[in-house]
């Protein structure tokens, strides 16, 4: 039987699995920055477009607002630790790619970071963008896109 219930209640039972990805963004100085996010989705076929939601208290919010590229990480299994240094920690405090062994070659459209052991990358220009209450929406237009066919898809929670 369907019953009413409050939002956390009724979210909590259908939001795993979850794909999770990063986002890489520049900061202020011209260092880069990576966020982890459960909230994005593809929003265009042609061209292609992905939206990313990021909360107006963290850092990559700064980040996207003073330089509009991004680029969208989908994480391997071998990333999980990443993916938890990067959703625990603010790079206003640190660097999260010395601190979490990062490598990565330069993107080709912005230069942002390509991370050589995701699973796939997306080089994206954002072009525009919504208030959604406590968050923005960023939708990028992507213009570059690379695959990783020796590393799986990483999901949350990983069984």
């Amino acid at each position: 039987m369907i019953k009413q219930l409050d939002i956390s209640e009724v979210y909590s039972k259908v939001h795993l699995p979850a794909k999770v990805v990063m986002a890489v963004t520049r900061k202020p100085d011209g260092q880069f920055n990576l966020i982890t996010l459960e909230w994005f989705m593809r929003t265009s076929i042609q061209p292609p477009m992905f939206a990313i939601s990021v909360g107006h208290t963290r850092y990559s919010h700064d980040c996207l607002e003073d330089y509009r590229y991004f680029n969208l990480v989908f994480p391997s299994i071998q990333q999980k630790e990443l993916l938890s240094l990067c959703g625990t920690n603010s790079g206003r405090d640190i660097d999260k790619f010395t601190a979490g062994g990062v490598e990565f070659l330069p993107g080709k459209l912005a230069k942002l970071p390509v991370l050589k052991e995701a699973a796939a990358c997306l080089e994206c220009e954002v072009v525009t963008q919504v208030k959604s209450g406590d968050h923005t929406i960023y939708v990028g237009q992507v213009y570059y896109s690379w695959r990783n066919d020796d590393k799986q898809l990483y999901y949350y929670p990983q069984k």
